[in-house]
């Protein structure tokens, strides 16, 4: 079992995965899609924000508080792929990434919120 500063060490070397991720309302299939440059950790502050009632956004928090976190999924759409020897903005290449994940899954009929 490994120790807790051999945990933390790990936690601290870990490359967090950027990307565009979504919280899906199952009963509903409406969607809430974003990006973020730690997807694991933006989908945990979502979760966290939702189960204290204080999520900034109104619709998708009354949806969670009728329907129960059972009624929702939190997953990772697309991660962006980084060449670290090449100087990129991150946040204009999630940002077309989000805009090219949203187009293909409008093809579906796409809700958001």
């Amino acid at each position: 079992m490994k120790t807790r500063n051999q945990l933390k060490a790990e936690y601290k070397e870990r490359k967090p995965a950027a990307g565009v991720y979504a919280i899906i309302n199952t009963t509903s299939d409406q969607m809430l899609i974003d990006t973020a440059s730690d997807t694991e950790a933006k989908l945990n502050r979502h979760r966290t924000e939702l189960r204290f009632g204080s999520h900034r956004n109104n619709t998708l928090q009354t949806d969670w508080n009728d329907l129960g976190a059972e009624a929702f999924n939190f997953k990772t759409l697309a991660l962006l792929k980084i060449n670290e020897e090449e100087k990129v903005n991150i946040k204009e290449e999630l940002q077309l990434l989000k805009e090219m994940v949203i187009e293909e899954m409008a093809k579906d009929d796409l809700k958001l919120y």
